[in-house]
């Protein structure tokens, strides 16, 4: 296939970026998007340009790193993926591709389509950790009996990998489904009842400090999301935010 992309160019947070438009040609339906951004990089080293900086690791969908906004969609246009697990076939001989970065004020710019998300690990840092003693004490889990559909819910929302796709596909740049699964994989589970009360304050406080929008239940981040991750978890928050701010 022959594309033309047009890319996100910026050179830190603190300047001012553009679209730069690239042709590429010689690209397989079965490549995936990171492998035709590779093989774009590898042309522009070959000429002596600067390649576009963007973020990967795993490759296998699980990390998140690889979150860009490709045509308008977090991830792209095919659903229930991310950017690594994007395949070219999903476009045609021809296309012009628009890749940015996730835009967020929470996610400032660190350069090209490389936004930095630690905000997400501040929010975690607040309150996502359990006090159980799990060092030589730890007891074995089939012991502590949990009504099946609640652990299937808190696996359900563990598996959010915080990619910031809730984010990017947000009017409001919100991140309440972020929170709102990682509240929810600890208040269904016994081990994580003991803390759920500072939790969810210190969590959302955060969130609020961090700058993200607020949620208008638009639901777009439920459509985006590449792990499925339902606004039940944004409800289940806020009847923990309720609960907790009446005991506070």
């Amino acid at each position: 296939m022959k594309l033309i992309l047009k890319i996100w160019r910026q050179k830190n947070a603190a300047t001012e970026g553009k679209i730069v438009e690239y042709p590429i040609d010689h690209i397989e339906p079965d490549m995936s998007f990171l492998e035709m951004l590779d093989i774009l990089n590898d042309e522009l080293i070959m000429k002596g340009d600067e390649p576009v900086a963007f973020d990967h690791d795993c490759r296998e969908g699980i990390c998140g790193m690889c979150s860009l906004y490709i045509n308008g969609e977090a991830h792209g246009p095919d659903k229930g993926i991310t950017t690594c697990q994007l395949h070219m076939r999903m476009f045609k001989d021809g296309d012009t591709i628009f890749i940015e970065p996730f835009r967020a004020k929470a996610f400032p710019v660190i350069k090209d389509l490389v936004v930095d998300r630690s905000s997400f690990d501040r929010i975690q840092h607040a309150g996502g950790f359990i006090s159980v003693n799990t060092s030589g004490n730890t007891i074995d889990a089939n012991t502590i009996p949990i009504n099946k559909k609640d652990a299937d819910d808190a696996f359900d929302a563990a598996a959010c990998i915080g990619c910031g796709a809730c984010v990017a596909s947000c009017k409001n740049s919100s991140a309440m489904l972020f929170v709102a699964a990682k509240v929810s994989q600890y208040a269904l589970l016994p081990q994580g009842r003991i803390e759920a009360t500072d939790r969810v304050l210190n969590m959302v406080s955060q969130m609020d400090a961090e700058g993200f929008g607020n949620c208008t239940n638009t639901g777009a981040c439920e459509v985006e999301c590449p792990k499925g991750i339902s606004l039940e978890n944004i409800a289940r928050m806020n009847r923990e935010y309720l609960s907790a701010s009446l005991k506070g």
